[in-house]
């Protein structure tokens, strides 16, 4: 059995049509050759390396994602500095437009032009953000993003957010800022991704306190990031409670081990069919208006 089967196979068994993955990259190939060399060497910053496993062109990850089942997905894509925001999203729209099965993606950088250019990513039919607040070094209560959150809370349009400090902290990560944008705008739908790695607990804090908090997945509970960053088995309880609020992620194709991984550390957690099932589908698909 390949690996598209095995993942098919898990997903057929726990009955669902297949998986939505709030959390995969797709971006200019001049900007994703940059991060995959950051990722190449990443190494010295986390003690390990970080062997890009999917390491192929646009098509044929696409292909990849499909053939595994994933009946919605994102192109997570970020700026590192002002003047790139409007040309991203011009692209993720292009994406979008040629591959129906991707969620129509947009980011923002604190700059003076980010209000209007986030309002014409909403015009033109974004439905999720990201911001990388790590990689930008930037502090998301900056007041030039003022506007831009409350478009963000306004319009419902879920936002994913690299706000914990991993693999290494920032200058702006850590509950702290998230926590203050929230007070701030506390209708933002914010999804935490890597469930908030390595604060776990902070962030859960943070979705127990505000409706509109989710956490996606990505990378966590597995092999490779509990050895650097192990989440609290006291946890779990809470975890399982948030199980409406909790969203597939995967960071495909940027992960050093197989697809398959991510499915098998959130079953081995032991938290049942029934929050696998609202969290490897049902959650992004009422999210996201995925039809069956």
């Amino acid at each position: 059995m390949n690996e598209s089967e095995a993942v098919r196979e898990r997903t057929a068994r726990l009955g669902l049509p297949g998986l939505v993955d709030v959390h995969t990259h797709f971006m200019p190939k001049n900007v994703l050759d940059k991060v995959w060399a950051y990722f190449d060497a990443v190494g010295p910053m986390t003690g390990r390396p970080w062997p890009i496993t999917y390491r192929e062109e646009e098509g044929r990850r696409v292909e990849l994602l499909r053939g595994f089942g994933v009946r919605a997905f994102t192109s997570m894509l970020y700026p590192h500095k002002p003047g790139m925001g409007a040309w991203l999203n011009s692209w993720a729209a292009d994406f979008a437009a040629r591959t129906p099965d991707c969620l129509h993606t947009a980011t923002f950088f604190p700059e003076p032009e980010a209000a209007a250019y986030v309002r014409q990513a909403l015009d033109d039919g974004a439905r999720v953000f990201k911001v990388h607040v790590q990689v930008g070094g930037f502090d998301p209560n900056d007041p030039l993003l003022d506007a831009v959150w409350g478009l963000l809370a306004e319009s419902g349009t879920p936002v994913v957010v690299h706000c914990g400090s991993g693999p290494a902290p920032g200058a702006f990560t850590g509950p702290g800022p998230a926590g203050m944008l929230l007070a701030r705008h506390p209708r933002l739908r914010m999804i935490v991704a890597h469930m908030g790695m390595p604060e776990y607990e902070d962030f859960l804090g943070l979705a127990e306190r505000y409706e509109s908090v989710h956490l996606d997945t990505t990378m966590a509970f597995t092999d490779f990031s509990e050895r650097l960053a192990p989440f609290p088995r006291e946890a779990l309880k809470r975890l399982a409670d948030l199980q409406d609020r909790i969203l597939l992620g995967s960071d495909f194709p940027n992960i050093p081990y197989p697809y398959l991984h991510q499915l098998d550390a959130l079953e081995r957690l032991g938290l049942g069919d029934d929050w696998l099932r609202a969290v490897l589908h049902d959650n992004g698909a009422a999210m996201f208006h995925v039809k069956p």
